[in-house]
């Protein structure tokens, strides 16, 4: 088995192991037995926030360098989100780009994704609509927009 495969695998059983600690990943698993390449992972919006019941897929491609390239993780689900593109998914988060580590793993990279829907960066957006409502600090409008989305693409 190669050096990514062993990895991957070795991520997959560590995940399995700590899966109740992290509820707000339901899922985290490779696509396909003879692809550990592309896998697929679910997170769940988080009581009190406007994400709440939603359900969100990435899709999560895994480069052949791995883990000294970050993988290309998108959402599949449509949601609002300022460092989210609305249309293709990408996500603006330095961990995918310029401050990737191969410390960094699968799991973790998805709790950081996580964490980015409570905690937007409305200074590099990729919806500059969501980003707009929280530079005018229009929260009420920013949550209901969110809710929005979230009950009509979140909602499974």
């Amino acid at each position: 088995m190669d050096p990514v495969s062993r990895r991957l695998m070795k991520e997959l059983v560590d995940f399995e192991k700590e899966a109740t600690n992290h509820p707000e990943i339901l899922s985290l698993y490779p696509v396909d037995d003879d692809d550990l390449l592309t896998w697929k992972a679910q997170i769940v919006g988080l009581a009190d926030t406007p994400y709440q019941d939603g359900i969100f897929d990435l899709l999560i491609k895994i480069p052949i360098n791995y883990p000294m390239q970050p993988p290309n993780i998108t959402f599949m689900t449509t949601l609002c989100h300022p460092n989210v593109h609305i249309k293709t998914g990408e996500i603006c988060l330095d961990i995918l780009k310029t401050a990737w580590s191969p410390a960094w793993t699968l799991k973790s990279t998805v709790l950081a994704i996580s964490l980015l829907l409570y905690n937007p960066e409305p200074s590099s957006p990729l919806n500059c609509d969501a980003a707009n409502l929280l530079r005018c600090d229009d929260i009420m409008g920013y949550n209901s927009l969110v809710r929005l989305y979230t009950q009509l693409y979140g909602i499974q």
